[in-house]
């Protein structure tokens, strides 16, 4: 799945994260994280084997952490990566067929 518009999902607000993605050449993730030293290598596993369950080859990433648990990241990317391609309610593969 292609990253198509500029999109954001989440908040700042503690215990959650918010997502930015954009169109891009090539696959970049940021991460800004409250728990970067404790927990900065999960974070990163869990959002590049997100995008990876999506298809998403290619975008810009920006995740700003706030100790988020990990259901929540994979919620916050997946809901970013769908919003950047407006979809719909029948275009989101319910049920967990994303990891």
């Amino acid at each position: 799945m292609d990253i198509k518009k500029t999109a954001i999902a989440g908040t700042l607000e503690s215990s959650d994260a918010q997502i930015t993605v954009e169109p891009a050449r090539k696959l970049e993730l940021t991460i800004e994280s409250s728990v970067m030293n404790q927990y900065g290598r999960q974070i990163k596993a869990c959002a590049l084997q997100t995008l990876k369950d999506l298809g998403v080859k290619k975008g810009k990433v920006r995740v700003v952490d706030k100790g988020a648990l990990e259901c929540t990241l994979k919620a916050r990317i997946e809901c970013a990566v769908y919003r950047s391609n407006d979809a719909s309610a029948k275009d989101i593969p319910w049920g967990g067929a994303v990891r």
